[in-house]
């Protein structure tokens, strides 16, 4: 057995820069695991840095300086940040308060259906399991709102905090686009003269990266605001507030469209029952997800997302559950870090035999 580990261990790590890349990769995660917290505001700037950075390279090709380009991009991204954030927030905050309002008469028509359940089928469904069902919804939508209102005097403390992220993260931004290459040049002081393997990986992941976090900000907008639109035409209650969950709830792949789903299909289900404008509306929404998964996916995410949907689940698992939210956000470029550098670590370690002439 020790045989066989030491033959292992030789044939995977001969290489010094396998593992050069090994170890930065298991500091990279430590790094984020322990002060994810801290560099919260710095992974918001890269973030925004990566999305900006296209128009920006833009703006220099056809001759305006970088300083200048950073400065016009970022400007005219934060102004039209602001004046969304100024009309969307306000509406959906009302939205919210009367879906608060409304809960209880919702329960009340919910708790309906559920009395009639026994009726509908007998012998299956009894009279205590409903109650007792009931009860337990109604602990939980208790405990949910005692969780609301800590929250809600939590964020008073933590206004300070999201005041000072809005003024640091605008100026990380900017000097991370005008300083790119001089920020790039220090970073690469750091690494071993023999880099070869890592400049491979970091070369393929800085462009998936950039494709990535673009494409998903297109998604969520496209997915969001159709969802928006269609809610509309229905008339359906909270049309502004359920169209950010739809699209928000496209940060998770898979698992977020089925979570949306229910409060979709609820406040749906409160307002019109079991008629046919509710059929009319979950066949919409269905479209919408179904177009959302075979045409908008693929178009906008064609040469990124090339991760089989059971990698992609349990990446979303696995980096969520390390790094919480961020980890959600950056789980396929993360996923996709893992898949280069095997890919990068195998090719390194069995080359390609050469074609006979």
């Amino acid at each position: 057995m020790l045989d066989w580990l030491r033959k292992w261990y030789t044939n995977k790590f001969s290489d010094p820069q396998v593992v050069t890349l090994f170890l930065m990769l298991v500091l990279g995660f430590l790094a984020l695991y322990w002060l994810s917290g801290m560099l919260a505001p710095v992974l918001v700037a890269i973030a925004f840095a990566y999305l900006l950075e296209w128009p920006v390279a833009r703006l220099c090709r056809i001759g305006v300086s970088r300083t200048l380009s950073t400065a016009l991009v970022v400007l005219a991204f934060m102004g039209l940040l602001t004046l969304i954030l100024m009309w969307v927030m306000p509406l959906a905050w009302y939205q919210g308060r009367t879906l608060l309002r409304d809960l209880p008469q919702m329960i009340e028509i919910g708790r309906t259906y559920l009395l009639q359940l026994p009726e509908l089928l007998p012998g299956m469904v009894s009279d205590e399991q409903i109650l007792l069902l009931m009860h337990s919804v109604e602990e939980r939508v208790m405990a949910f709102g005692r969780q609301m209102l800590s929250t809600s005097l939590a964020s008073i403390v933590s206004l300070v905090a999201l005041l000072v992220y809005l003024v640091l993260v605008p100026v990380m931004v900017f000097f991370m686009l005008k300083d790119k290459t001089q920020l790039s040049a220090g970073f690469v002081q750091f690494l071993p003269e023999e880099r070869k393997l890592i400049s491979q990986v970091w070369h393929e992941m800085n462009i998936q990266i950039m494709n990535y976090i673009r494409g998903k900000m297109l998604e969520i907008l496209i997915v969001g605001g159709v969802s928006y639109l269609v809610f509309t035409l229905f008339g359906l209650n909270y049309a502004l507030l359920l169209g950010i969950l739809v699209g928000l709830s496209v940060l998770i792949p898979y698992i977020g469209a089925a979570v949306v789903t229910l409060p979709v299909a609820l406040v749906g289900l409160f307002q019109w029952g079991f008629s046919a404008e509710f059929g009319y509306l979950m066949l919409a929404y269905g479209i919408i997800q179904a177009l959302d998964g075979n045409v908008l996916v693929p178009l906008l995410f064609s040469e990124v997302v090339d991760l089989n949907p059971v990698y992609i689940i349990i990446a979303v698992l696995f980096f969520g559950g390390l790094f919480g939210f961020w980890g959600v956000f950056f789980a396929i470029p993360l996923a996709s870090l893992v898949k280069a550098t095997i890919k990068a670590w195998s090719t390194r370690m069995h080359p390609a035999e050469p074609e006979n002439a």
